[in-house]
């Protein structure tokens, strides 16, 4: 039982060392390639917020939550509207990465300095939450699916707002053009807190239907995103 354990780690630690490597160079060739220079300071430092403080999360989850980190490796959505929503939100980020390296080669933008390091700072409390999230809610996949004995979880960010997560996501990449150096990259991240939202109602359809105690959690946490307001 233990070897089976110990098998099943090793193949889940290759797995996630795989994705992180392939992540790190599509990234890079998507803002570099573009860019026509590998001194875009701009995307080397986003890169740095995104994948240092991810490769520290990797390891705490590896360690502490296994089955959360094998839970996030899914990608394959279920319902048809989720995978509507994956398609559109893959089109949605691939604009919007590939702009600011032909910004930074043409020099279409003139962000400020100042601008650039508030983003990135943004950026990086954003992932502090979506850190958060994780430590708070085991259940926390990728895709959107009600596991067997899954439970509501009510607490920390979960007591102020309904989906904690999508605002960690939003905060991060909303920003990410601003921190990427480009004005023209902020239009074409627009669509995303969209699609966001409607991701949300399809998920929670989803909820009521399958997640008991879903119905009622909703009833005492008002919330989807910002209190007061939705």
């Amino acid at each position: 039982m233990k070897g089976n354990k110990t098998s099943n780690s090793r193949q889940l630690l290759i797995k996630v060392l795989i994705r992180l490597v392939l992540a790190m160079i599509v990234l890079g060739l998507i803002f570099f390639l573009p860019a026509g220079a590998i001194k875009f300071w701009e995307a080397w430092v986003y890169m740095g917020i995104l994948f240092i403080p991810m490769i520290f999360v990797l390891i705490y989850l590896l360690k502490k939550d296994p089955e959360l980190l094998e839970r996030r490796m899914k990608i394959k959505e279920k319902e048809k509207p989720q995978k509507i929503f994956v398609k559109l939100s893959f089109l949605v980020f691939f604009i919007a990465f590939i702009i600011p390296g032909f910004d930074y080669r043409f020099g279409w933008s003139e962000v400020p300095f100042i601008v650039i390091i508030i983003a990135d700072l943004f950026i990086f409390i954003g992932y502090l939450l979506f850190f958060l999230v994780l430590k708070e809610n085991t259940y926390a996949s990728r895709i959107i699916e009600v596991e067997k004995g899954q439970k509501v979880i009510s607490t920390g960010p979960y007591a102020i707002i309904r989906h904690p997560m999508y605002v960690a996501v939003l905060t991060m990449y909303v920003l990410s053009p601003l921190a990427l150096g480009s004005y023209w990259a902020v239009l074409a991240i627009l669509p995303l807190p969209v699609l966001i939202i409607f991701r949300i109602k399809s998920e929670e359809k989803i909820l009521i239907d399958k997640l008991p105690g879903y119905r009622e959690y909703i009833q005492k946490v008002k919330y989807r995103l910002i209190p007061y307001i939705w």
